[in-house]
C-alpha cells in the first residue's frame, strides 16, 4: 500500500488528470443499479493520495496548492457525475429533432458544473490539510458541506449525493433517520477515505479505529432498528392501495392524437379485479401527469372516472391544472395531483412547489430563450410553482404528503405539515430517462426519504419503478421498470402518527462542526510542527 500510495502521490500531468477522472467514475459503481458501495473506498483513497501530491506547502506555495486541489477535486467530480448522470441525455432524445443539439450539455455540461462543488470540497479540505487522520476529517467535512450546498444553490440538485453510496440497502439506511442524508455523507466520506492512512502510515491507527467504529455503528444500528417489532397505534387504519403503472412511451404522451387511448389505458388497468388474496383497493393511484388533458375542462372524463370507482373509493391522479388569469392574460399551468371521489368530484388537489429547471421552466427565461433554450415540456410560459404544499386527505381521515417527481430527492422539502401526514405520496414519470440507471437512483432516494421521516412512501411512476415502501425503506410491493400492470398492497396508516423524529439538520451541523473542528486542530498542530 505504501508503494502504491507513493506512486499515486507522485503521478503528474495528464496521467494525474486521467486518474482523478477514473477514480470518480469508479465511485459511481456505488450508485444504483449496481450498488457496489465498496467502490467508494477505492475512489476516496485515491483522491486523498492525489491531494497529498498537490503542492501545498504553507510557507511558499499555499495558493498554488489550493488551485491544484480544486482541479483535482473537479476532475474527480467530473468523472463521478458523468458516470452517474449520463442517462439525463435520454430526456433530450424523446424529441431529438428539437433538443439533440443540447445532448453534450446534458451528458458533459451538467457534470462539469456539478463537479465545481467537488472542486470546492477538495480546495476547502486542502485548506485544512495535515499529515495524518486530520486530513481525512478535513475531506469528510468539506464533502458534507458542499453536498448540502448542492441541495440549495440555484434551486438545488442533490441527486447522487455521496451518502447514497453508503445506503444501498435498508440495513445501511437507518442512520439517515438520526442524522439525515448529509450527516451520513459527512461520516461516510471519512470511512471511505480512511484506507488512505494505510498507505501513508501517519495517524493510521486512530483514524482507522474511528472509521471502523463508524462503520460498525452504521451497520449495527441498522440491524437493531430492523429487528424492532412494529407497534402501530390503536387508531391505525388499513388502507388498500392500487398503483397503476401504464408504461406510456414518453413520445406518445406528447402526441395529441394518442391522448384518448392513454386515458382509456389508465381506466382499464384501474378496473382490473384484485387478486384472490387482496381486498378491493380503497385508493387507486395514477402517475405524474397521467391525465393527458386539462381534466377540469373535460367533464366527460370525470364521469368516466366516477363510473370506474366504486362507493368509497378515490382516485389520486397526476394532472396538469390550469388557472385563468383574466381577460387577455395567458393561463397559468401547474403540475398537480388530484384526489377524485366516486362521484367524479375533485375533492382535493396539490401543486408542485419545486419545479425542474429546463424541464418545467426556463431559468433566466428572457435571456436564454434568445439562444433557443426551451422547456422539455411544451406549455406556454412553462409551469408555475405553487406557493405551498397541500396535504391530500383520504376518506378514512389519513392524509398524504404529496411530492411530485424529483421533489422527493430534496430532504428539505419536508415542511412542518408533514407531522399531520400518515404517508408520503410520490408520483413521477421516469419514462423520460429510458431504461437506464436514472429510475433506480430515483427510487433509492425515495426509500431514504421514507427512513429519514419514518413514514411509508407510496410511489407511482409511469414506466416504473412503482413501489410501496415502508418507513424503514423496505419495498413491500412494486413493479420493476417497463413492466406494465398494477400492484395492490395494504398499508396500516395512522391518521396522526406519533413517531419519534430527530432534528436532522441540527444533528448534521453538529457532526459537521465536530469533524471540521478536529481537522482544524490537526491542521494547527501540523503547522506548529512544521515551524
Amino acid at each position: 500500500m505504501e508503494r502504491l500510495a507513493g506512486r499515486i502521490i507522485l503521478v503528474w500531468g495528464a496521467r494525474r488528470a486521467a486518474l482523478a477522472v477514473l477514480a470518480g467514475a469508479f465511485g459511481a459503481l456505488a450508485l444504483p443499479p449496481v450498488g457496489f458501495f465498496a467502490a467508494l473506498f477505492v475512489s476516496f483513497t485515491i483522491l486523498v493520495w492525489l491531494l497529498d501530491g498537490v503542492s501545498g506547502n504553507p510557507d511558499n506555495s499555499y495558493s498554488r496548492g489550493l488551485r491544484g486541489a480544486f482541479l483535482t477535486g473537479w476532475l474527480f467530480g467530473f468523472g463521478y457525475f458523468v458516470a452517474g448522470l449520463w442517462w439525463l441525455g435520454n430526456a433530450l432524445l424523446v424529441e431529438g429533432d428539437e433538443f439533440a443539439w443540447a445532448l453534450p450539455l446534458a451528458i458533459l455540461g451538467l457534470p462539469a458544473v456539478l463537479a465545481i462543488f467537488y472542486g470546492l470540497a477538495a480546495m476547502l479540505a486542502k485548506f485544512l490539510w495535515s499529515d495524518g487522520a486530520g486530513r481525512i476529517a478535513a475531506l469528510s467535512a468539506a464533502f458534507g458541506l458542499v453536498e448540502w450546498l448542492r441541495s440549495v444553490v440555484a434551486t438545488g440538485f442533490p441527486w447522487n449525493a455521496i451518502g447514497y453510496g453508503a445506503m444501498p440497502m435498508p440495513l445501511m439506511m437507518q442512520s439517515a433517520h438520526v442524522i439525515g442524508l448529509f450527516g451520513v455523507t459527512t461520516l461516510a466520506v471519512f470511512v471511505f477515505a480512511s484506507p488512505a492512512l494505510i498507505g501513508t502510515r501517519r495517524g493510521a491507527l486512530p483514524g482507522l479505529a474511528v472509521a471502523a467504529l463508524l462503520f460498525v455503528a452504521h451497520i449495527g444500528y441498522g440491524a437493531y432498528v430492523l429487528l424492532l417489532p412494529e407497534t402501530p397505534q390503536d387508531n391505525a387504519k388499513p388502507v388498500s392501495v392500487r398503483l397503476v403503472q401504464p408504461v406510456i412511451d414518453q413520445a406518445a404522451k406528447l402526441e395529441n392524437s394518442d391522448r384518448a387511448a392513454i386515458f382509456e389505458k389508465h381506466l382499464s388497468l384501474s378496473a382490473l379485479p384484485p387478486r384472490p388474496d387482496e381486498k378491493r383497493p380503497d385508493v387507486i393511484v395514477w402517475p405524474e401527469t397521467s391525465v393527458p388533458f386539462i381534466l377540469t375542462e373535460n367533464p366527460d372524463a370525470l364521469l368516466r372516472i366516477a363510473d370506474l370507482l366504486e362507493e368509497g373509493q378515490v382516485l389520486i391522479a397526476g394532472a396538469v391544472r390550469s388557472e385563468e388569469q383574466g381577460a387577455g392574460a395567458a393561463p397559468r399551468f401547474y403540475n398537480s395531483v388530484y384526489v377524485i371521489d366516486d362521484k367524479g368530484q375533485i375533492i382535493a388537489a396539490s401543486d408542485k412547489v419545486h419545479l425542474t429547471p429546463f424541464g418545467e421552466y426556463v431559468p433566466y427565461e428572457d435571456v436564454l430563450r434568445r439562444f433557443g433554450v426551451e422547456n422539455l415540456v411544451n406549455l406556454p410560459g412553462g409551469f408555475s410553482a405553487a406557493a405551498d404544499r397541500s396535504l391530500l386527505p383520504l376518506p378514512n381521515g389519513v392524509k398524504l404528503y404529496p411530492l411530485i417527481c424529483y421533489e422527493i430527492i430534496f430532504p428539505d422539502e419536508m415542511t412542518p405539515v408533514l407531522a399531520q401526514a400518515g404517508a408520503i405520496l410520490n408520483v413521477t414519470n421516469d419514462a423520460w430517462f429510458g431504461y437506464s440507471p436514472g429510475p433506480y437512483q430515483h427510487l433509492l432516494q425515495a426509500r431514504v426519504r421514507a427512513v429519514e421521516n419514518a413514514l411509508p412512501v407510496i410511489r407511482n411512476a409511469n414506466s416504473g419503478i412503482s413501489a410501496v415502501i415502508d418507513s424503514k425503506g423496505r419495498i413491500i410491493s412494486g413493479l420493476d421498470f417497463n413492466v406494465e400492470g398494477i400492484v395492490d398492497s395494504t398499508l396500516t396508516l395512522e391518521p396522526v402518527p406519533k413517531r419519534h423524529s430527530y432534528p436532522l439538520n441540527l444533528n448534521f451541523w453538529l457532526i459537521l462542526a465536530t469533524v471540521m473542528g478536529c481537522a482544524a486542530i490537526s491542521r494547527l498542530g501540523f503547522i506548529i510542527a512544521k515551524n
